[in-house]
């Protein structure tokens, strides 16, 4: 499904509280929603080449979004309206973000090198990464109510807890790029390695790998499915993969050549949905 944009480069993507998928435009600057039909809005950023990375639905039925760089979080109701609440400094890169069980949302500074925290009402607290330069990427509630993310550049995974006290997991594997993380249905966190892996790790830091036929497939974005399977996208292998929670693994080729899809998410009609980033297009796995 193509976005109404052209050069609009789809990036996060999530299931909306009024039955849609909204997902962010970051190229062009603007909010896009689409229903299961797929009828189509866009929302333009009020910020100019704000960038728009990753969102999520906040606790308050409004949807939450980065702006990269923009260095802001954007909050959006269902009707389109769009309030922006700036960081504390300038180059901070907010990327993912992702709503706490404390009521509150959490976003990663990929540069900035900090876990962010804003209430609803747009009070923001940062907490810096012990371990410097690790351009931390997606964060995700976790099963044992506390928030974990990954570490891009140090292969490690890391744990907040709502009250700002951080730990560190070094993955095993040498060259671990962690990118996408989310809960898996059989309660550990389970994250796609751009080194062409999928892992597991359990709250308490125990991890286990599974590795990708092709090891430049370049594994992205990851959901948990309806299906009981975990959903990963393939930005450069321009696949979606399954894999269960004992670590099978099945590809599925993008219909569309060179597609780049990224985020991917569990639909709210059971489907998993994801973005093409190069091709400006929105896709749905049918399960």
């Amino acid at each position: 499904m193509d976005t109404p944009t052209h050069t609009s480069g789809p990036i996060g993507i999530t299931s909306g509280p009024d039955g849609a998928l909204w997902f962010t435009e970051n190229y062009a600057g603007n909010i896009g929603r689409v229903t299961t039909g797929g009828d189509f809005t866009e929302f333009a950023v009020p910020t100019d080449d704000a960038e728009p990375g990753h969102i999520t639905t906040g606790p308050d039925g409004a949807l939450w979004f980065t702006e990269a760089t923009g260095d802001k979080i954007g909050r959006i109701t269902t009707s389109g309206v769009i309030t922006e609440y700036a960081l504390p400094n300038a180059g901070s890169y907010p990327w993912g973000i992702t709503a706490g069980p404390d009521g509150a949302l959490w976003f990663v500074e990929t540069i900035g090198n900090k876990i962010g925290r804003i209430t609803t009402s747009g009070t923001i607290t940062e907490y810096a990464l012990p371990t410097s330069d690790a351009y931390p990427m997606r964060i995700t509630a976790g099963p044992d109510g506390n928030l974990w993310f990954t570490e891009s550049f140090v292969g490690k995974i890391g744990q907040i807890t709502p009250d700002g006290d951080i730990t560190e997991f070094a993955i095993p594997s040498s060259g671990a790029t962690p990118i996408g993380i989310t809960t898996g249905p059989d309660g550990d966190l389970w994250y796609a390695d751009a080194n062409g892996k999928v892992g597991s790790v359990t709250t308490d830091g125990d991890f286990t790998e599974y590795s990708i036929d092709d090891p430049n497939a370049f594994p992205w974005g990851i959901t948990s499915g309806s299906d009981g399977r975990l959903w990963v996208t393939e930005q450069l292998g321009n696949a979606a993969a399954s894999v269960t929670t004992s670590g099978i693994i099945i590809e599925y080729n993008m219909p569309t050549s060179l597609a780049g899809p990224f985020d991917i998410t569990s639909g709210p009609d059971d489907n998993v949905w994801l973005t093409e980033n190069y091709v400006d297009q929105i896709a749905k796995v049918t399960l």
